[in-house]
């Protein structure tokens, strides 16, 4: 496993300098040599000097060209890692203008081998294309190491119970170990899109979508619906542990899709409906229940009215059917009694 080593890069301005002030000597000299070689009479020999002058100052300005390949600049939230010669040097984190090694690398060689390139050059699909460029090219020895956010696209899988669902989540995440990042894995970004989407896809099928009506004692079991916390918690925490190797840090992981699929949406959202008037009924039912005996007891205690057995049970019968009816009720007057 790779290890980070932070280095610090000299500064670009004085070598800058350094460089400008060469290339006035190496102009220089290469006049003063063509202008002496210029200057010499005819039938006279020209001086060795001249031609020397003439040789090194074209030498030293091939070589002059060098030295440029060693400037490079870094943002905020961007690091270099430096690699000679394919030894790794150390990492620059650093903000600002710098000069270093003209040798070290400016990006990783392509880890795929010339057989399968071609193979996914003459494909049709622009992915495969596109992916051959990239690993023809290797990855830029200068990363970001800004927060970046990975929006996944919506997954169907099956939950604890068997139901297929739909979830996505969303997942921000930052490089905190260059050299794990582009040693340890071949391509870091699609490592942290292909780890995300298994991750998502082993945390939904750990819990339940809902809780199970006829499970009294699953009540209390966390649920990917009714503890968003506590299963974006469980995401992060499982991400964070498939990422470790490449160096990437998981700042936060949160659910942003999820219903069930489409082929039992239907049925699912009748069952809840069902749940919701079982509930409300119940909650009628009680309610109905401590009115009927408060107003029995009420008229027991008034003494104004004085009701058997009989006509207690079928006085709550009928204020139970009012007050659990869903229409108006409508009083009956019986005639019988005037007679």
């Amino acid at each position: 496993m790779s290890v980070e080593k932070k280095i610090k890069a000299k500064s670009g301005y004085g070598m800058l300098a350094i460089v400008a002030v060469l290339l006035v000597v190496i102009v220089g000299l290469f006049i003063w040599s063509v202008a002496g070689m210029a200057g010499t009479p005819e039938g006279i020999d020209t001086p060795a000097v001249y031609g020397w002058g003439l040789g090194v100052s074209i030498f030293a300005f091939l070589l002059w060209f060098i030295p440029l390949n060693g400037f490079f600049s870094l943002q905020p939230g961007q690091a270099r890692v430096c690699i000679l010669f394919g030894k790794y040097v150390g990492t620059v984190r650093d903000e600002g203008f710098f000069w270093a090694n003209p040798f070290y690398s400016r990006s990783m060689g392509g880890s795929a081998g010339i057989g399968e390139m071609l193979e996914l050059e003459m494909s049709d699909s622009k992915a495969a294309k596109a992916a051959a460029q990239k690993a023809a090219k290797g990855n830029p020895t200068t990363i970001s190491t800004r927060v970046r956010t990975l929006n996944g696209e919506r997954l169907k899988v099956n939950d604890k119970m068997g139901n297929p669902i739909e979830i996505a989540n969303v997942v921000v995440w930052h490089v905190a170990d260059t050299a794990k990042a582009l040693f340890d894995v071949d391509d870091y970004q699609s490592y942290v899109a292909m780890q995300a989407e298994t991750a998502l896809r082993h945390v939904a099928s750990v819990y339940a979508y809902d809780h199970a009506e006829e499970n009294s004692d699953s009540m209390d079991a966390i649920t990917l619906r009714a503890n968003v916390e506590e299963v974006s918690t469980a995401l992060k925490h499982e991400l964070s542990q498939r990422l470790a190797p490449a160096g990437v840090t998981v700042d936060d992981a949160r659910l942003t899709h999820l219903a069930y699929s489409p082929e039992i949406a239907q049925a699912m959202l009748r069952r809840q409906q069902a749940e919701a008037v079982i509930a409300a009924r119940k909650k009628i039912v009680e309610g109905a229940v401590s009115m009927v005996d408060m107003a029995v007891k009420e008229m027991a205690a008034g003494g104004t009215i004085e009701l058997d057995e009989e006509r207690k049970a079928q006085m709550a019968s009928n204020l139970m059917v009012v007050l659990c009816g869903e229409s108006e009720a409508h009083p009956v007057l019986n005639a019988g009694s005037l007679y």
